[in-house]
């Protein structure tokens, strides 16, 4: 079994950045794919980023490409959460999850993860 810790949330005016950490403990890291899904007050939980177990493959959401940037230290055992160019719409309660398998689908949806962290509130401002 995998926990998942998340940290580095916070409030951050509009226009800037923050970065998202996650700290996984239990199964062999390297083994297996990762993500992040956020959501946000009074809609579904959304899929944000995803990657394979080395990194190689990253997959995002159309609404954070080009903002957002996944990554991961498998010698941490830490996958990393990198978010620019900040919107309001971006504001939301950020999960990072873990797979049983070390690759990720094209289009990652919830049912694709088996482990969850707790959740981190990230809120920008204007």
């Amino acid at each position: 079994q995998v926990q998942l810790v998340e940290s580095g949330g916070g409030v951050v005016q509009a226009g800037g950045s923050l970065r998202l950490s996650c700290s996984a403990f239990g199964r062999r890291f390297s083994d297996y794919g990762m993500g992040w899904f956020r959501q946000a007050p009074g809609k579904e939980r959304e899929f944000v980023a995803a990657l394979n177990w080395n990194g190689h493959n990253t997959y995002y959401a159309d609404a954070v490409k080009g903002r957002f940037t996944i990554s991961r230290d498998n010698a941490k055992a830490m996958v990393y959460l990198q978010m620019n160019t900040l919107k309001l719409d971006d504001t939301a309660i950020y999960y990072c999850a873990s797979r049983p398998v070390g690759y990720v689908p094209t289009r990652p949806q919830s049912i694709d993860f088996d482990a969850w962290g707790q959740g981190i509130q990230v809120t920008v401002s204007s």
